[in-house]
Formats: structure tokens, C-alpha cells, sequence
């Protein structure tokens, strides 16, 4: 069902208000990464003022490649980590909008919904990206320790707490922060499949410019989906 969500967020690209949101979602989305990855390359010459070298790309500097072609590539190799905090922080941005597009062509029984404050969000987004990254560094000590692993722990990690970040902001417009949380506790195994889902195709560089805008779609139905089943 989890696809049958993801496949109803990819159609209603055939709705021209649902396409608007999307196509600035995109370039959102390319001006946080080009920021992430400014504020990467910055963080390596400030710690470090030297050069690197690295595979096919030859030498890495701060300014020279951050305006050269040779940012391109490093920046779509790099697309592959950063597009996760930059995926959390449209979420913020969009979702209402992406959602209020959903359930007017796929629920319009429903009465209107009530977002979340935009200082709440903020607060919310803030606080997400600082666990987001926090537990990204931890988890680089069990990439180390368990190298063959490093991939399912990535997903798995990412995978949950996307889910989470996802799932509560599409929730919260109908049930509430409490409301969002139990349903959440109902069906957590739904809800990180779907972060996974969504974190696999977020290291995909290109592929990863659109999942934020239709990984929220795709979460609003998962939301209402399961909001239908009612209580365990």
C-alpha cells in the first residue's frame, strides 16, 4: 500500500496546482542543497585551510571549487548525504501546501484542517535537523565497526527518523500533536517502512531533487490511510 501512496502522489503531477508546488519545491530544494554544500566545503577550510584530492575530481579548495565545474560533481557525489537534513528542512516549508493539494483532489469531504504555526514548525524543524545530524555522527562510529552493515544502518537510521519527522507534520494538521503521536505508536512499522522508502531514493542524486515534495504527498495518504483504520 505504501506504493500505491507513493504512485498517488506521482499522478497528481497531472494537477497544474500540485506541479506549482512541486517545480519551486525542486528549486528549494537545489538552493538548500548548493547552501549545504557551500557550508560543507567552508567547515573543511575552516578546520583544515589545506587542499584535498580526491578520485576523478583531482584537488578540492573552498572558493575554487565551489565556483568551478568541478563543484558539480562533488556536489551531486555529496547530494547523497546532505539531501537528508535538506529533505527535513522543506518539509516544514511544503507539506501543508503539498497536503492541502492532496486532499482537495483526493479527500474534499474533509472539513478544513488546522496547520501547525509557522514558529512551531520552525521550533519543530530545528530541533529535528539537530537529532538528524547528532545521531548521523554517532552512527559513524558503527559504520566503522560494522562496514558491511553501513548500509542498512543508514537507511534503517534515516529510514525512522525521516519516517517520524514526515508522518507527524502530515498528522498533526488533523489530530494534534498527541493525535499524531499515538497513531504514530499504532502503526510505527508502516511509518518507518515508508521512511525508508523515502530515505532510498534521497541518496539517488537527481532522482533526489523530487522526493521531498512527493514524499510528502505520498505521507499525507499513508496519514489518512491509516487514520481510516481507526484504533488497534
Amino acid at each position: 500500500m505504501i506504493f500505491v501512496d507513493f504512485a498517488r502522489a506521482v499522478l497528481q503531477l497531472l494537477d497544474p496546482r500540485f506541479r506549482r508546488v512541486f517545480w519551486v519545491g525542486i528549486a528549494l530544494t537545489l538552493a538548500l542543497l548548493v547552501g549545504a554544500y557551500a557550508l560543507f566545503l567552508w567547515a573543511l577550510q575552516t578546520f583544515d585551510p589545506g587542499s584535498y584530492t580526491l578520485p576523478v575530481i583531482g584537488e578540492v579548495t573552498w572558493i575554487g571549487d565551489l565556483l568551478g565545474w568541478a563543484s558539480i560533481a562533488l556536489m551531486i557525489v555529496l547530494s547523497m548525504f546532505l539531501m537528508i537534513p535538506v529533505a527535513s528542512a522543506i518539509t516544514s516549508l511544503f507539506l501543508d501546501d503539498v497536503a492541502q493539494a492532496v486532499e482537495d483532489r483526493h479527500y474534499p469531504h474533509l472539513p478544513p484542517a488546522s496547520p501547525q504555526p509557522f514558529s512551531e514548525a520552525a521550533i519543530d524543524t530545528v530541533n529535528f535537523l539537530g537529532v538528524l545530524i547528532g545521531a548521523n555522527i554517532l552512527a559513524l562510529a558503527l559504520y566503522v565497526w560494522f562496514t558491511p552493515a553501513a548500509p542498512v544502518i543508514f537507511y534503517g537510521l534515516n529510514g525512522f527518523l525521516l519516517g517520524r519527522e514526515y508522518f507527524m507534520i502530515a498528522a498533526m494538521r488533523r489530530e494534534g500533536r498527541a493525535g499524531a503521536k499515538a497513531l504514530r505508536a499504532r502503526h510505527r512499522g508502516a511509518v518507518w517502512a515508508a521512511g525508508c522508502l523515502m530515505a532510498v531514493p534521497l541518496s539517488i542524486p537527481i532522482v533526489n531533487l523530487v522526493v521531498p515534495v512527493l514524499g510528502a504527498a505520498t505521507f499525507t495518504h499513508l496519514y489518512h490511510r491509516l487514520a481510516a483504520q481507526g484504533p488497534a
